[in-house]
């Protein structure tokens, strides 16, 4: 006969060894690729990234693709963008599988955090979503092979680029209330802490992202 202590104790095991296992894998990111960056490719980077909220993250998320961005804020926004997209598919990917995982043990006390996982991957995915439109309408601002990018008034471009910053914008919100919620947990424990600590990670990438992406509105072109 199966105790209550043993019960608690195989869902502990259980799941320390989900996180260790899945929680520890790195996020998938944008892999630098081979190029010719120039110091001055570089330095528009770090330039860029001191306007952000955390400089450190956005340049080392970001330089490898100096050489692509060269000096252009368009191309540095939807990197950024794209970058941030990557870990928050990834985290979704990761909340979605231990979410599937807390349910079959929702009996065993965890209710509570088997329904903020469900919440937060529904938060994640609308941020994903929302990233998406955002790298959409980007791609639309800067035309797509016919030139037509130039032709644009500033009007357009200033309505377009206020769509861009409102989905982004609402891409970290989601994210934070997605924290908000573990944080309002007493019980937890490594889940709380596993999950957590990746979301933040996502966090700061969208800030930067949406940082890069204000800069661009306010000083790009056209």
């Amino acid at each position: 006969m199966v105790t209550v202590s043993q019960s608690h104790t195989t869902t502990f095991l259980f799941f320390t060894t989900f996180l260790l296992i899945f929680g520890s894998i790195s996020a998938v990111r944008l892999l630098p690729r081979p190029n010719t960056t120039t110091t001055n490719d570089l330095d528009f980077i770090r330039t860029s990234c001191n306007a952000t909220l955390y400089p450190d993250v956005c340049f080392t998320s970001l330089s490898g693709y100096a050489s692509a961005v060269q000096d252009s804020p368009a191309r540095l926004a939807k990197l950024a963008i794209g970058v941030s997209l990557s870990q928050a598919k990834s985290t979704a990917a990761f909340l979605s599988k231990l979410s599937r995982s807390a349910a079959k043990y929702s009996g065993d006390g965890h209710q509570t955090a088997s329904a903020v996982i469900r919440d937060c991957v529904s938060n994640v995915e609308d941020a994903v979503d929302e990233m998406r439109g955002s790298l959409r309408q980007l791609r639309d601002i800067n035309g797509r092979g016919g030139g037509t990018a130039a032709r644009r008034s500033v009007e357009t471009f200033r309505f377009q680029m206020s769509n861009v910053q409102t989905w982004m914008s609402a891409a970290l919100t989601d994210e934070d209330t997605c924290t908000d919620g573990f944080e309002d947990m007493d019980e937890g424990g490594l889940i709380k802490t596993t999950v957590c600590d990746r979301l933040e990670e996502v966090k700061r990438l969208t800030s930067n992202a949406l940082a890069l992406v204000n800069t661009y509105a306010n000083n790009g072109a056209p």
